[in-house]
């Protein structure tokens, strides 16, 4: 979380009063909420409906489950809460890159898919695929949860775009459903205007728009997530999707030969945090479904890890990352021989 989220949380926390209460507290909370919704929607340059909610992982369910379509397509490289959310969706193939191998016509139909994946970075061409959808009568779902917010001017051309408040220096435990239009969506019952039950976080929600209130310095990720490529490459590793569009701090890479468990282990013992897959799935070691669809074996997608980079992150402390990474290829390298 970012100083000024985590203050302006506090803060918040200090007058909370529910925001559906007729008092002069509740009042003053609802007007605080209904500000923070406005400057959430903002920073995202969204013009339509936000329904707050526990994250971009409720985001996509309800979208999913409540859309009043007959069918619903999800690309092969979704997160598992999509897969989750509509396990019986069609299921996009993608290419070697990483990106939409093809976009069908399909009316009537809720199509899901990232601005970028969670373990790889890829993005995928968010105006042509909304174009293609919309030209065949269907509605497009953007899993923008780890889009940088103002980043891609395109997502307004979606429907729906799930976003999440700790990918982006705000607090765990709010997100957000932007919606185009109500009309598409049927309601649950409760707060956000009928489409989720349940008091509204307003602290966490004004922390939100707190973080997102401090732009981010794309190119100055996208440079650190370059000079580990160019070491990764350098050193004999491989770097994922190398050759696709990707989002400016999240990379991939795969070390031959060294198991990503043994990896993990090793830079954590010297003092990095990274993981093999998305943070959500990674815990359970199990092999990625995203590598596999971009043609790895189960072997080879078991020596891939995944690196972000943040805010805070420095040059040198990539370039330390780079030596201990080495380091493990070395060791691990010698111990296999």
């Amino acid at each position: 979380m970012t100083p000024a989220a985590r203050a302006a949380m506090a803060e918040a926390a200090a007058t909370w009063a529910n925001p559906s209460s007729p008092h002069a507290e509740g009042r003053a909370a609802r007007a605080a909420l209904e500000d923070a919704r406005r400057r959430i929607a903002a920073a995202y340059g969204w013009t339509g409906e936000v329904i707050l909610t526990s994250g971009a992982s409720e985001a996509l369910a309800l979208a999913l489950t409540r859309t009043q379509v007959a069918h619903h397509r999800i690309t092969a490289v979704e997160h598992d809460a999509v897969f989750r959310a509509a396990p019986q969706a069609e299921v996009l193939r993608v290419g070697t890159d990483g990106q939409l191998a093809a976009i069908p016509s399909a009316a009537d139909t809720l199509t899901c898919v990232q601005w970028a994946n969670s373990e790889t970075g890829v993005r995928q061409p968010i105006a042509a695929v909304a174009a293609a959808i919309h030209e065949s009568g269907g509605l497009l779902l953007v899993d923008a949860a780890q889009m940088p917010a103002g980043v891609d001017a395109d997502i307004a051309k979606a429907d729906f775009v799930a976003v999440s408040a700790h990918k982006r220096g705000g607090p765990p435990g709010i997100g957000a459903l932007l919606v185009r239009d109500l009309a598409t969506l049927m309601p649950t019952g409760g707060q956000e205007r009928g489409y989720r039950p349940g008091t509204e976080n307003v602290p966490a929600a004004i922390g939100w728009a707190a973080a997102l209130a401090e732009p981010e310095d794309v190119n100055a990720l996208k440079s650190l997530r370059e000079r580990l490529d160019d070491a990764i490459l350098r050193s004999g590793g491989e770097v994922v999707a190398a050759s696709a569009l990707r989002h400016p701090a999240i990379g991939s890479y795969r070390l031959p030969g060294v198991a990503s468990a043994a990896q993990l282990i090793r830079l954590d013992l010297a003092g990095f945090a990274v993981s093999a897959g998305s943070a959500c799935s990674s815990g359970s070691m199990k092999p990625s479904h995203v590598l596999a669809a971009l043609g790895y074996t189960e072997e080879a997608g078991r020596e891939v890890i995944r690196v972000s980079f943040g805010r805070t992150t420095t040059a040198a402390e990539v370039d330390a990352f780079i030596a201990a990474w080495r380091n493990v290829a070395r060791a691990t390298r010698s111990f296999a021989a």
